[in-house]
């Protein structure tokens, strides 16, 4: 195996995956944002903490505030009617009793319930630059979370594989958002397989009021298929999930009844088209099955790249169906700033104020 493509291909994608790479030592589902965890692991966070808030801070604070709607209008005051005012805010009792047009003034309920639902399944390891996927995840989901309690939110956090393996319920503070931090980054968790629809199942029976649901995941596959099912699935030498977690169109539309769900893929530059390295063996990340590929067979190479493509149309037809915010970001390639991203949440973002608008 040539030792290029061992080394930062670690981890790959579901069925096209190299040798997973360990879990990174850390602390277990117990305990405070402080107990128990060793120093160079506080030391990550604190650094995660001071990078994000510097970026939300100059980048992204706007965008968030105006991306999400509150929970409700709460009446403020009274004034005089100017002209171009809404003829329906008219407050006709106290118009009444000054003898000339009033408007009643509504200020938005800012409050917000932000819920990151973020996949720590097997794929997620995997790499092929200076960042994982999972890396970026807790990145993400770190500017997200320091975005929420700049503006008063709450947050929450539920870590899936292919069973729920953590849920933080919503609150407030800098305290609570490092304990979302450090989870994300060193929870290790006990199943490397994925469930995306028994997450949002589990969500929509935890979370009693209307809430920002926001999905960070690979999108890579369900990894609970009987024996017979992945043994024809190797046989056939597919590279490439054909139904990107199997995620139902039903399941996305019972949980946007409720909430507001806000989907954000994380993909590598590598699960869309594979390098001319010669013979490979490969191991999948989530179901330990290995399958060996010619990567010098130009037809393979296309074939993988054919069907990488089909799959993320599958992926956004799906999520368009349901009416999701979708938006897909890759790890940096060699050269690219890790904060790479932020252009494109920030456009994301922008892009929500002005549908908001319509």
């Amino acid at each position: 195996m040539s030792s290029w493509w061992s080394r930062p291909l670690r981890g790959l994608r579901r069925w096209v995956s190299g040798p997973a790479a360990p879990e990174p030592p850390g602390p277990s589902s117990k305990g405070g944002p402080d107990g128990g965890v060793p120093p160079e692991l506080l030391r990550k966070v604190r650094q995660i903490e001071i990078r994000t808030r510097r970026l939300v801070a100059e980048t992204l604070a706007g965008q968030y505030h105006s991306a999400f709607k509150g929970q409700g209008m709460d009446f403020d005051e009274v004034r005089e009617y100017q002209p171009g005012d809404e003829v329906r805010t008219i407050d006709w009792n106290v118009t009444a009793r000054m003898n000339h047009p009033f408007v009643k003034k509504f200020r938005e309920e800012r409050e917000l319930t932000v819920m990151l639902v973020v996949d720590l399944s097997g794929s997620g390891r995997f790499g092929s630059g200076q960042q994982s996927k999972r890396a970026l995840m807790a990145e993400l989901a770190a500017v997200l979370a320091f975005s929420a309690i700049r503006n008063q939110d709450k947050v929450g956090l539920l870590l899936f594989t292919e069973t729920v393996e953590k849920f933080v319920p919503p609150a407030k503070g800098r305290r609570h958002v490092l304990r979302v931090v450090r989870d994300v980054l060193f929870f290790r968790p006990e199943f490397p397989g994925t469930n995306t629809n028994g997450a949002l199942d589990f969500l929509n029976k935890v979370l009693p009021h209307r809430a920002v649901v926001i999905l960070i995941s690979d999108f890579l596959g369900e990894t609970n298929p009987g024996r017979a099912a992945v043994r024809a699935h190797l046989k056939r030498k597919v590279l490439h999930s054909e139904t990107l977690g199997r995620l139902s169109q039903n399941t996305l539309n019972q949980v946007g009844r409720r909430h507001d769900v806000i989907a954000l893929q994380v993909g590598d530059p590598r699960e869309q088209s594979l390098p001319d390295v010669g013979r490979l063996l490969l191991q999948d990340a989530e179901t330990g099955e290995v399958v060996e590929i010619n990567t010098s067979d130009v037809r393979r190479r296309e074939a993988f790249e054919t069907r990488a493509r089909k799959s993320q149309k599958e992926l956004d037809r799906l999520f368009r169906g349901a009416r999701v915010d979708h938006l897909k970001i890759l790890t940096p390639s060699a050269g690219m700033p890790e904060d790479a991203y932020m252009a494109e949440l920030v456009a994301f973002f922008e892009g929500r104020q002005k549908r908001r608008r319509r």
